[in-house]
């Protein structure tokens, strides 16, 4: 049963930096990936990215926002540079799972960018 745990998350100045960590508890054979919610909005894709794929990510992240995936340490990291206020949400660690596609969600972490 794959299990996720968000960390990282906290209050930053707008042009800051976070990164958020997602541990996982099962080999991913499938996509891994970070969705946010903001305020009033529906949850959105941030980045994703699959075993040796490309990553992907959604145009109000690209060339701030990293992916990165430590598959010995079971681990997926979300660098986070150039943060504005409207990136301030509540950010999901996901899992589709090969081979039925099941997703598996994290509980969340928030992310405030204020000043």
């Amino acid at each position: 049963q794959m299990q996720l745990m968000e960390s990282g998350g906290g209050l930053v100045q707008p042009g800051g930096s976070l990164r958020l960590s997602c541990a996982f508890s099962v080999s991913v054979v499938g996509i891994i990936g970070w969705h946010r919610q903001t305020p009033g909005n529906e949850r959105e894709l941030v980045a994703q990215t699959a075993s040796g794929g490309r990553a992907r990510y959604a145009d109000f992240v690209k060339g701030r926002f990293t992916i990165s995936i430590d598959n010995a340490k079971r681990m997926v990291y979300l660098q986070m540079d150039s943060l504005k206020p409207e990136d301030t949400g509540v950010y999901y660690c996901f899992v589709r799972q090969d081979p039925f596609d099941r997703i598996y969600w994290g509980r969340g972490t928030q992310v405030t960018v204020s000043s």
